[in-house]
């Protein structure tokens, strides 16, 4: 054999191992978590694929029994919830976004806000980013009522995301046009621009009404680089223990590059399984709720000095919401 027949074999023998341990590593990733197909597992999995697909009142069904999401759409039109959007950061600010998104002259006025703040300032986000990255990660570190478990995804999501904006076009002008256009265009078809349109639309109706927003946001992230969908389509779930009604699952999924791995407590009700988070947040929204109710039906009616009952005095329910 030729020296050089015998360099062209060397090569393609290279090729072909490279080859092969990048499809065994393919496996290893797309391989099923052991207990894969438990019930615990499966509901996780459940509600990622709720949540892919845009459809948030499935995810709102599937996260607690029917007859609690039956109370929580109760005290959503009494005033006294906003579940499960105040699962959400700072869920209190999401009537103002819409509404800012749905104004007349948002498209406008978002543009010159970023032509002043962010066009040309590459460098500069770069490093917002990673201040706000270190930041994030030092205050889950020491601050928050979470789990060990809880905060060590945190830090990860916290740092995912931080590279992933360190690296991604944010100050790219053309990108940011198109991405304006989306937000304004599904905030404003969502007409949900107020509390009190929150509180008429109900919370069924508004999940239904979010979850174009919720497409919309997805595409944005998306044309930055960012695809949630791909880390829903890639999450995989397995059972690591069970006993009795309580089960530990494990989560893993990329995000931005990185492999996020969880381990989260579920409960189960009525033969169902639910992530033990959620459950202990409607309970103690629902709590407070009936305790709500319940001050509210004690209450006396205030009475003008004829001894009527004065309207103008009555506590108006939703306005005294967020």
């Amino acid at each position: 054999m030729s020296r050089r027949s015998s360099s062209t074999h060397r090569c393609w023998l290279l090729l072909s191992l490279c080859a092969v341990a990048l499809a065994a590593g393919c496996r290893r990733e797309s391989a099923e978590l052991p207990g894969a197909e438990t019930g615990p597992a499966s509901a996780v999995r459940q509600l990622a694929h709720y949540l892919k697909d845009d459809d948030l009142v499935g995810y709102a069904r599937a996260a607690v029994p029917p007859a609690q999401y039956t109370r929580l759409e109760a005290a959503w039109s009494a005033g006294d919830s906003r579940w499960p959007l105040s699962e959400l950061p700072l869920h209190q600010k999401l009537p103002g976004i819409l509404a800012t998104l749905s104004a007349a002259d948002a498209e406008t006025r978002l543009q010159r806000a970023f032509k002043t703040q962010i066009a040309g300032q590459a460098a500069g986000v770069r490093q917002a980013a990673h201040s706000l990255g270190l930041f994030g990660a030092q205050y889950l570190g020491s601050q928050g009522d979470y789990s060990a478990e809880q905060r060590a995804h945190y830090v990860q999501l916290v740092s995912a995301l931080s590279e992933w904006a360190m690296a991604a076009p944010l100050s790219d002008p053309k990108l940011a046009q198109k991405a304006i256009g989306n937000l304004t265009a599904v905030a404003r078809a969502a007409g949900l621009d107020s509390d009190a349109a929150f509180q008429q639309a109900g919370m069924s109706g508004s999940l239904q009404r979010l979850g174009p927003v919720l497409h919309g946001f997805k595409q944005v992230l998306a044309s930055y680089g960012l695809s949630l969908d791909d880390s829903l389509t890639q999450l995989r779930a397995g059972l690591v223990v069970e006993r009795g009604d309580q089960a530990t699952v494990r989560v893993q999924y990329p995000l931005a590059g990185k492999e996020l791995d969880i381990q989260v407590p579920l409960v189960r009700r009525e033969g169902r399984w639910y992530l033990a988070q959620i459950l202990t947040e409607v309970d103690t929204v629902l709590a407070a709720a009936a305790a709500a109710e319940a001050a509210r039906g004690a209450a006396p009616p205030t009475a003008d000095p004829a001894g009527a009952p004065d309207a103008a005095e009555k506590p108006a329910i939703s306005s005294a919401k967020p």
